[in-house]
C-alpha cells in the first residue's frame, strides 16, 4: 500500500534540487570524447614502425603545453577541472531576481505602511523653517517613534527573508517567479546561520543608513560576479540563487 511518508528506517526523500554528483574524470591519455582506444581488447596498440630520418624511435612528438586561460574545451573549470557549474540547477536570470525582490519588498512594505499610518510614527522630519543644517534636523528626528518605527522595519524584513529562506529556500517573491535560494556546496536549502546571515546583509545597510546606495550596491555585485552571479548578501551566506520551474 503507498504512502506519503518513507517507511521507518529508510531515509526521507531527497531534496530534488541538491547538486547532482558528477562522474569521475577520464584518466590521463584517455580520450576527452568518451570513444573506446584502438586496438580493442584492452591492449594498447603496437608502436608504429620506426621511420628513418627521425631517430625518434617512431613515436610522434607529443603536443605542445596547453598556455591559454580557462578550460580548452569551453567548460568553466580549468584544463582538466570540472566545470564549476556542473550538477546545478540553472542559475535564476536577474530579471527574475529583481521581479522578485519587488514582490516581496511590496509585500512588507505595505502592512509596515499601514502600521506607520495607524500610529503616526515618521522615521524622518525635516523641519527647514528652523534655521538648522538639514542633517543636523534628521540626526534629531530620527528618535523617538521613528527609532521604534525603524526597529520594527528591520524586524519585519530581515524576519521575512531569513523565516522563508531557512524553510524551504523561497520568500513568495521567489516562490512565484520560479525561483529559489541554494546552498553553493551542494545546492540544499540554507541552514538558519546561512539564511540569517544573508539576510542581516541584504536588509540591514539599506533600513539603517544606505537607502539608496546599498541596493544599488548589490545590484551590481549580482551582475559582475562570475561565475555564480552571487550578491553580497550571497558571498556572506555562500548561497546562489537557481531556476525551479
Amino acid at each position: 500500500m503507498s504512502t506519503d511518508q518513507p517507511p521507518p528506517g529508510e531515509p526521507p526523500e531527497e531534496d530534488p534540487f541538491l547538486k547532482k554528483p558528477q562522474g569521475p574524470t577520464p584518466p590521463s591519455g584517455g580520450s576527452p570524447y568518451g570513444s573506446p582506444p584502438p586496438g580493442g581488447g584492452g591492449f594498447p596498440p603496437p608502436p608504429p614502425p620506426s621511420g628513418g630520418g627521425g631517430g625518434g624511435g617512431g613515436y610522434p612528438p607529443p603536443p605542445p603545453p596547453y598556455d591559454g586561460g580557462g578550460d580548452p574545451y569551453g567548460g568553466g573549470g580549468g584544463y582538466g577541472m570540472p566545470d564549476p557549474l556542473a550538477g546545478m540547477p540553472p542559475l535564476a536570470d536577474f530579471g527574475k531576481r529583481l521581479a522578485a525582490r519587488i514582490i516581496d519588498v511590496v509585500i512588507v512594505a505595505v502592512p509596515l505602511f499601514l502600521i506607520q499610518l495607524a500610529f503616526g510614527a515618521n522615521r524622518y522630519t525635516v523641519e527647514t523653517d528652523k534655521g538648522e543644517d538639514v542633517s543636523e534636523v534628521i540626526t534629531k528626528s530620527y528618535s523617538g517613534s521613528g527609532l521604534i518605527m525603524t526597529l520594527i522595519s528591520i524586524a519585519a524584513y530581515v524576519g521575512y527573508d531569513w523565516l522563508l529562506t531557512k524553510k524551504n529556500g523561497q520568500t513568495l517573491g521567489k516562490k512565484w517567479m520560479g525561483l529559489r535560494v541554494a546552498m553553493l556546496n551542494d545546492g540544499s536549502v540554507p541552514q538558519s546561520n546561512a539564511a540569517l546571515a544573508r539576510a542581516a546583509v541584504l536588509w540591514l545597510p539599506t533600513l539603517i543608513c544606505c537607502f539608496c546606495l546599498w541596493p544599488i550596491a548589490l545590484v551590481i555585485s549580482m551582475l559582475v560576479d562570475k561565475p555564480y552571479k552571487q550578491g553580497l548578501h550571497d558571498k556572506v551566506g555562500k548561497t546562489v540563487v537557481v531556476r525551479v520551474t
